[in-house]
This record gives C-alpha cells, structure tokens and sequence, in this order.
C-alpha cells in the first residue's frame, strides 16, 4: 500500500517591500513521504519570493511534468515555473522552452554548490531563467519551523528575507546565482 502524503495549512502574511506586495494567503502543502521538512519549507519561501494570487503549488514530487509551484494566465499559458532542489540540465531547458520565465531555487549548502557548477556553463544563455540560492543554515532553521498548522509571516527588503512563526525569527539572504534576462 503506497504511503499518503502529509498535509500542512499554512497562514503567511507576505509584506514584500522590495516589489511592493502585502497579502495574506492560506497554503495547503501536501508533503510526500520522501519530502523533508526542509524542502517543504524551501517551497514556502519560493512562494514568499514570488507571491502572487495565481501562484500556486504543483501536484509534488511524483509529477515530473510540473513544477514545485507555477503561474497560469487566464488561458492556461505557464507565466512562471518555480523547481525547488536540484534539477537537471535537461529539466531546467524543457522548462525554460515552456514558460515564459522559470526560477530554480536551490538549497543545501555543498551539493548545492557542486551542481551550480557543474551545470552554470550550461545553463548560462537561457535568457528567462534564473537560479536562486538559500543557504544551508536558514533552511535548517525554517526547517524548524514546520508544523502540520502554521501562522507564518515573511517579510523581504533589501533582497534578505524575515519567516517568523511568532516565538522565532529565521533570517535568509538568497543568493542570485543567474538573473534572467
């Protein structure tokens, strides 16, 4: 019998002063069973980083074809497509011709280190791509933070991002590895 996966309600307060969005927006995070709470915290903070009221979480880690988190237009066609972790080359390309702009957001200290290098080289003249960074420690420490229900609040200036739960403030500096464009 295949394990379920998890849910997790999320309420986060997003107050980006960067791009100038304030809102509230309820998360539902099903979490597959070989998904840590790390990664499922990394994809909270994509969406933070990208908040929109048409963003939203792809079906998970068992579906290929789709990403972490997307934005539809109104008919259909993909605006942004967000992978959490460390996809492959051909991965990031497929998504890149899909889209109209895609953000890998990467985690994990060393080995994210090592797969920046071995792929920047190739990755480097997609012009709507871009690769974000979170390091190891603040995704460990949103990582502490998770609950099955959570009332979070992330607030993003000067590029460094604030995820409070209420007792705990996690503070991340993303690190822009490639800028679409």
């Amino acid at each position: 019998m295949a394990l379920k996966a998890t849910i997790f309600k999320a309420e986060l307060e997003v107050a980006d002063i960067d791009r100038g969005y304030y809102a509230s927006h309820a998360l539902t995070l099903a979490r597959h069973p070989s998904e840590t709470d790390e990664r499922m915290m990394v994809r909270v903070l994509a969406f933070a980083l990208h908040a929109h009221p048409d963003l939203a979480f792809g079906r998970g880690l068992s579906t290929e074809d789709e990403p972490d988190l997307w934005q539809k237009d109104l008919t259909g066609a993909i605006q942004l497509w967000i992978d959490v972790g460390l996809p492959d080359e051909r991965a990031v390309r497929k998504a890149c011709g899909r889209a109209e702009r895609v953000v890998v957001v990467s985690y994990g200290g060393r080995g994210s280190d090592v797969w920046w290098s071995q792929i920047a080289g190739k990755l480097d003249r997609l012009d709507n791509l871009t690769v974000i960074d979170l390091p190891a420690a603040g995704t460990q420490a949103a990582a502490a933070l998770a609950q099955r229900s959570m009332q979070l609040q992330c607030t993003i200036q000067e590029g460094q991002l604030w995820l409070a739960n209420g007792k705990e403030v996690v503070h991340i500096e993303p690190a822009t590895l490639l800028a679409a464009g």
